[in-house]
């Protein structure tokens, strides 16, 4: 399906040709099965459109309706709806949590007193890059909102307080618990009814299980074993206030036309006022400039919600988002009232850059490299080095097997351990092999083999996480800590941040 208005081929320096062979090319470069792609440009959606299947099971087309899980894309409504609070004299940014959530309580009790509600948004509360995201991630887990409310305690701090940028998700979970106890509706229903309705995003919806319609949407895919594969969705509602939201191209431009246009719609309504608007917009947190890019960069920061850079001397406002087999891009550069919105149902993040790259780079007149080319050559050393190191580790795991003088006792390695804040797991011997599985996140379960010296691996069942890991026993086997192995591997999976002792 196609929305093609007029105007594009007037005021658009790319063609809708030209779109259609980038996006074709994209598709078949990283394997990605459907894209759709969204075009704002002076207040009005020049172009809507999608490409490829939303399954490749079915076969569905893509287009500009087909719903998408927006992951990280939703912290930008949290933001909204905290603002509209603010508007309404409800809260103010630089509130201190516990007035509204006295049982939340950080690493020590200085950082507990004086984080505010800005601290939530802004990735600088001295946790680690995904701290505790395995509370949230993958899905099929049994922990609530409340558990990392009161469990995020015992994650340990990287730097110091507001000091170090560091991306994390825990606290826009905990963003929403906020705007519950404030509002006395939840996440879902306030985002939908006070932003989505005034709005139109009709077909919308902050959560999976609250689509009304469901006929037109994407399932993710993940490249599994050398071949694409349909992964079941995220459905937990744990996630909303991070990553819940499900929208198409033709309803994210409404929000981003509302961006561009300071909070206002419908000409004369305002959701947000100016004020909090710019305030959203406002560097706060540092974020480290890239190593190497196609464009000149002289700042990067977190604002609230969104992210704020400088591109060859224009400011863009931009947010991407991933969750297992969708990846997600929304993009603004105001000074030329332009918005670019890019929706994939496979993880593959230079698709969707290689797309408003090239998008991006049309509108500003800029002359760059083949972004499709230069991304997919970039995505091929990063997989080629990580290779290196996997195949290292499950050659020597290999060899370990065949060695028949090699005798591992695992008997020793039985038993239940717990960390303070992912819980119970259990290491278990059966038909002479040892194997791992969490209790309260029971698909985090594999088989575990021998490498070198004090250290094991673990296998997981579902090979779509892409995230093995190594176990470190220390020499006593009660304690042991773990580590991915791959650099690649997703840093939600923070096997590092886990701290496992006997129990029994």
């Amino acid at each position: 399906m196609l929305l093609l208005l007029t105007e594009f081929t007037m005021s658009a320096q790319i063609t809708e040709s030209e779109v259609d062979a980038l996006v074709d090319r994209t598709l078949k470069t990283f394997n990605v099965p459907g894209i759709a792609v969204g075009i704002v440009k002076d207040g009005k959606l020049v172009l809507a459109k999608g490409y490829g299947v939303t399954n490749i099971k079915t076969g569905q087309k893509v287009d500009a309706n087909t719903l998408f899980g927006i992951a990280s894309n939703s912290k930008s409504f949290t933001t909204a709806a905290l603002a509209i609070l603010v508007d309404e004299g409800k809260i103010n940014w630089d509130d201190k949590v516990i007035k509204y959530l006295p049982d939340f309580k950080m690493y020590n009790e200085y950082v507990t007193k004086e984080f505010t509600i800005r601290d939530l948004l802004t990735h600088r509360s001295g946790l680690g890059l995904g701290a505790g995201d395995l509370m949230i991630w993958p899905d099929g887990h049994d922990f609530t909102p409340k558990d990392i409310v009161r469990n995020i305690q015992y994650l340990k701090p990287v730097s110091d307080f507001r000091t170090k940028y560091d991306y994390d998700n825990l606290l826009y979970v905990i963003a929403g618990e906020v705007i519950e106890k404030i509002s006395g509706k939840s996440w879902c229903e306030f985002v939908e009814n006070r932003i989505m309705q005034p709005i139109g995003m009709n077909n919308s919806a902050c959560s999976w299980s609250r689509l009304k319609d469901t006929t037109n949407t994407i399932v993710p895919h993940v490249p599994t074993n050398g071949k694409l594969e349909v992964i079941p969705r995220y459905t937990n509602h744990i996630f909303d206030a991070a990553a819940g939201i499900y929208s198409s191209v033709n309803d994210l431009s409404k929000w981003l036309i509302l961006q561009m246009n300071e909070g206002k719609y419908d000409s004369d309504k305002q959701l947000f006022s100016k004020k909090q608007h710019d305030e959203m917009w406002k560097p706060q947190t540092i974020m480290p400039l890239p190593n190497a890019a196609p464009y000149k960069t002289l700042f990067r920061d977190y604002a609230l919600g969104w992210r704020v850079e400088d591109v060859n001397g224009h400011l863009q406002v931009s947010h991407s988002g991933a969750l297992d087999g969708v990846f997600t891009l929304t993009l603004m550069i105001p000074e030329i009232n332009l918005g670019i919105i890019v929706l994939t149902n496979q993880q593959s993040g230079p698709a969707f850059t290689a797309i408003s790259n090239t998008i991006k780079d049309s509108y500003l007149g800029l002359k760059n490299p083949d972004h499709v080319l230069a991304l997919s050559a970039d995505r091929r050393q990063k997989e080629e080095d990580a290779d290196k190191i996997t195949d290292e580790v499950w050659t020597t795991v290999t060899k370990n097997l065949k060695d028949k003088k090699l005798k591992i006792d695992f008997k020793k390695y039985n038993g239940t351990f717990n960390d303070n804040w992912f819980g119970q797991v259990l290491v278990f011997e059966k038909k002479s092999k040892l194997y791992f599985t969490s209790k309260r996140s029971p698909r985090l379960t594999g088989e575990i083999f021998y490498y070198k010296e004090n250290t094991f691996v673990v296998k997981w069942n579902v090979r779509s996480f892409h995230a093995d890991s190594y176990i470190f026993f220390d020499s006593d086997t009660n304690h042991f800590k773990m580590k991915a192995i791959s650099p690649l591997t997703d840093f939600s999976y923070d096997f590092h941040d886990l701290d496992f002792n006997r129990v029994n």
